[in-house]
């Protein structure tokens, strides 16, 4: 039996997982925290996974590393780090992803050179943040990696410096129709020229460890998700994590002129669009600090209140927000009054952030074409059992929940196994265990975010 080894390296942890490469069947597994921080030094990433996979790298036959998508780790001349990684959930750069869209010719001109709306997540807005606010460091960068390449490259010895398309296309010098990198935007960015990885086909093996086990090229991890969950035509994977996210799998680039959603590849050589908003988990985890409950009874709480919350709406943009791109913005609850119970609150929470992830699916459907089937519905904040009977009513439709697993971590695993066959399709796996809640009917809840986000858009 051969066994690959799946990594994903998170915002918040390092996830292990040692499959099997012809069934997918979880084996062993491994876990090591991370700091959490919007800025952090990539060599504690090296560390947690050195943690996460002990025990489990020497028994693989194969490994692959998904990583945090859009983080800027950028190193000198002799590859040592300049300066800690900013990380997606860094806005400190919203208004250079302003002042690029203009020096890119507006909005339509930007989205159609890389795919998409430059935002302050993308690494573009963070290395122009870097020259315009430490031009000192700015000058030492040679190379730029994102996450998963820096620990690719930190595996594979510090040799070849490796990316693959899906990880790539969301950097913002990336043209997704053409499958290549654009390196004079990056010099643009920067404001010199620097190096950036080659970009590895999706069943590519990109080197070895110093054990000689064979190292695919990695990817992103929502590319992960998709190969771990195996999306189809139809499915849309909702994901509630730190972030939230929309994603589709299809055969064709997509250059949205909203900008909502971004054109980005998948890990297999097809295309991703996704949409991503800014607060998940995270708007739960606030929700319960503000009522002084933990999860389970901030559950209970919201599913006592009424649908709809009694005419009380959250919008829950409690870091800015990218779908809408509202960088600067702030949270809202709105139609409080002297009758307003903790019920009421902690429902409008849990409906906020579901009516936030329906508006991203919207976009992606808007964007694509796509009409959604059913929803695949994943993410540490599923797990929360008011998230999952609220949701059928809010997305409207079939809202299937796999068994709770690290499907970023088994979609690595995937890759490895695909590249350690030499190529052809990827696995095919057996399918994930889940259960099914059937689609509900939109009520009041949604109309009523609707309206509180259109209200506030000039705010």
């Amino acid at each position: 039996m051969s066994l690959v080894l799946g990594v994903d390296s998170s915002t918040q942890s390092c996830k292990a997982l040692l499959v099997d490469a012809e069934t997918g069947e979880i084996v062993d597994r491994g876990r090591a925290a991370h700091p959490w921080g919007t800025r952090i030094d990539p060599r504690v990433w090296v560390e947690a996974m050195e943690e996460a996979t002990a025990g489990l790298i020497d028994r693989a036959d194969a490994i692959s590393i998904a990583g945090q998508q859009h983080g800027m780790v950028v190193v000198d001349d002799r590859g040592e780090v300049v300066r800690d990684a900013m990380l997606w959930h860094d806005t400190s750069s919203a208004p250079e992803a302003r002042e690029l869209i203009s020096e890119l010719g507006g909005a339509q001109e930007c989205i159609s050179r890389t795919g998409s709306l430059m935002v302050a997540s993308f690494t573009g807005a963070k290395l122009r943040w870097l020259r315009n606010h430490e031009p000192e460091n700015a000058a030492r960068v040679s190379a730029v990696m994102l996450p998963h390449d820096y620990l690719t490259w930190s595996i594979t010895g510090r040799g070849r410096m490796v990316t693959d398309h899906g990880d790539a296309s969301g950097t913002g010098y990336y043209d997704p129709r053409a499958r290549e990198f654009r390196p004079e935007l990056a010099e643009l960015y920067l404001g010199h020229p620097l190096r950036l990885p080659e970009l590895a086909a999706p069943a590519e093996i990109v080197g070895s460890t110093a054990a000689g086990i064979p190292v695919a090229a990695g990817t992103g991890d929502n590319m992960a998700a998709a190969l771990g969950l195996q999306l189809g035509s139809g499915d849309v994977c909702v994901s509630i994590g730190t972030s939230g996210v929309a994603s589709a799998v299809v055969a064709e680039p997509v250059a949205d002129p909203t900008g909502l959603v971004a054109g980005f590849c998948d890990a297999s050589g097809r295309y991703l669009p996704l949409a991503c908003t800014l607060n998940g988990a995270r708007v739960l985890d606030f929700a319960a600090t503000l009522l002084g409950v933990d999860h389970g009874r901030l559950s209970d709480l919201a599913l006592s209140g009424t649908p709809g919350s009694n005419g009380v709406v959250m919008l829950p943009y409690l870091a800015g927000e990218r779908t809408p791109n509202r960088p600067d913005a702030t949270g809202v609850i709105s139609g409080l009054t002297g009758e307003t119970s903790r019920e009421d609150i902690a429902r409008a929470v849990v409906e906020g952030v579901l009516s936030s992830l329906s508006d991203a699916v919207d976009a992606v459907e808007s964007a694509t074409g796509v009409v959604t089937g059913r929803i695949i519905f994943i993410g540490g904040a599923t797990n929360n059992e008011a998230v999952r009977a609220i949701a059928p009513s809010i997305f409207g439709v079939d809202v299937v929940i796999p068994e709770a697993g690290e499907y970023v971590a088994l979609g690595a695993a995937r890759q490895a196994a695909w590249a350690l066959a030499g190529g052809g399709d990827p696995p095919a796996w057996n399918p994930v265990p889940s259960s099914t809640l059937p689609a509900g009917r939109r009520g009041t809840a949604v109309a009523g975010y609707t309206r509180l986000r259109n209200d506030t858009a000039g705010w």
